[in-house]
């Protein structure tokens, strides 16, 4: 006897999954968060399917940064609903530095017309970032959101049991 292959749940998840990463992508272009398009080009889902065909196993990957860019980090006078904070220890300059680069920030002056190099401009926006955060973005959450909400009842139902099992799974070995 053949184990049952889910090809329908399958091509529905497949289906989520390019939705998915789609409107995640465009998202990220709305709020002007694809200076390098590092972060564009890593969203994506994978399917991994067993040798048998009987079941299957679906992920979304992205950079890392792009978990703190989608649920923010709170700063240390600014605070956001988000499991991410600066507490004694600054953002890392080199990312920053690479950034100030891609928007062309080489050089400014301030209200009084004197020059700010780019490595005092980066240290400013370090500091910004330290004491007010990063604003949540959702760019991920919401698209994840919309296409969860258009997948059939059962298989909305199916999922959310199978990440709530697995959240407290590995919030368990975590902590």
């Amino acid at each position: 006897m053949s184990a049952l292959k889910p090809t329908h749940l399958k091509e529905t998840f497949e289906k989520f999954g390019k939705y998915v990463v789609q409107q995640a992508r465009t998202n990220l272009t709305k709020k002007k968060k694809n200076v390098s398009k590092t972060l564009y080009d890593s969203i994506q889902y994978k399917e991994t399917t067993s040798k048998t065909g009987a079941s299957f196993s679906f992920d979304f990957l992205m950079e890392e940064y792009g978990e703190f860019q989608d649920k923010g980090v709170s700063g240390i006078k600014k605070k956001y609903n988000t499991p991410y904070s600066y507490t004694n220890k600054m953002p890392p300059r080199g990312p920053l530095d690479k950034w100030a680069v891609r928007k062309g920030l080489q050089g400014v002056r301030d209200e009084k017309g004197r020059f700010i190099s780019r490595k005092s401009l980066v240290y400013l926006i370090q500091r910004k970032l330290y004491y007010k955060g990063i604003e949540p973005s959702y760019f991920f959450t919401r698209a994840f959101k919309l296409g969860f909400q258009r997948l059939p009842v059962e298989v909305r139902e199916a999922f959310k049991l199978d990440v709530q099992d697995f959240m407290k799974f590995t919030l368990k070995n975590i902590f």
